[in-house]
């Protein structure tokens, strides 16, 4: 299947590395700190989610509440963003509105993983304001939820499969009939899903013959790196910001 290159995928090196929420190993998970270290450890790419405050702010934040991570309780939904602001991830940094990341990070480019039905619009009215097409894929489990971005925003808007496109995209590299949405740009996956093999060379091929990119996360073990990149996935998602660039580095893959 041929078809024109969404802009999003530009890069110099042959496969996409991700910097998952930034690098998550030293505990400091979707913030800007996080992500300033991928930037100078030379990533471009950079994964993070959104929730939005009571007040409809975008926060680039993964869990719906603030109990795992931060000094503070309660759900992002139910707080306004003059309280959000003094919340600490690791008592130690802030928690950043996604319009700030985009500003800060100008030629970072974003994979958003769009954790609320409620975050759809501000973050498609965001992309558009910052004309950010370019900059932003969009992801999400619901299947749904994306298609409706997708038709809210148009073409323009790079997206992601969610869980049902995943599903459909694995029966058909079995040989086995199933619809999918048209216009996603990648199919962004786990290696195993309830113990059973999503990412194998077949799942490669079929992904491949209808113009889509391959982005597996989150894999921190050098090992899994080495053997996702042997069947030929087009992207990783790490925590571990080092052991990806060694991998690549060695492979001859970092740019």
């Amino acid at each position: 299947m041929t078809r024109e290159r969404h802009p999003y995928l530009d890069h110099p090196a042959p496969v996409l590395p991700f910097a998952h929420r930034g690098g998550t190993a030293d505990g400091l998970e979707n913030t800007a700190a996080a992500f300033r270290r991928a930037a100078a450890a030379g990533y471009r790419y950079f994964e993070t989610d959104v929730h939005t405050t009571a007040d409809g702010r975008l926060v680039a934040f993964h869990d719906s509440t603030l109990d795992r991570v931060t000094d503070t309780g309660g759900r992002i939904r139910d707080l306004p963003w003059s309280e959000i602001q003094q919340v600490r991830v690791a008592g130690k940094e802030p928690l950043p509105l996604f319009a700030d990341l985009l500003d800060e990070f100008p030629d970072a480019r974003w994979n958003v993983d769009l954790k609320a039905e409620s975050a759809l619009v501000p973050l498609i009215e965001l992309i558009r304001k910052a004309d950010a097409w370019d900059r932003v894929c969009v992801g999400s489990f619901t299947e749904s939820r994306i298609a409706r971005a997708q038709k809210l925003a148009g073409p323009r808007l790079a997206t992601s499969y969610g869980v049902a496109g995943v599903l459909g995209l694995r029966l058909r590299s079995l040989g086995i009939p199933a619809a999918l949405r048209a216009g996603a740009v990648a199919a962004q996956v786990p290696e195993r899903q309830a113990g059973l093999p999503v990412v194998d060379r077949r799942f490669v091929r079929e992904a491949h013959a209808r113009g889509l990119q391959v982005h597996v996360w989150t894999v921190n073990e050098p090992q899994r790196m080495h053997t996702l990149l042997d069947l030929g996935v087009d992207g990783i998602m790490t925590d571990h910001l080092e052991t990806l660039r060694a991998v690549l580095t060695d492979r001859g893959l970092w740019f």
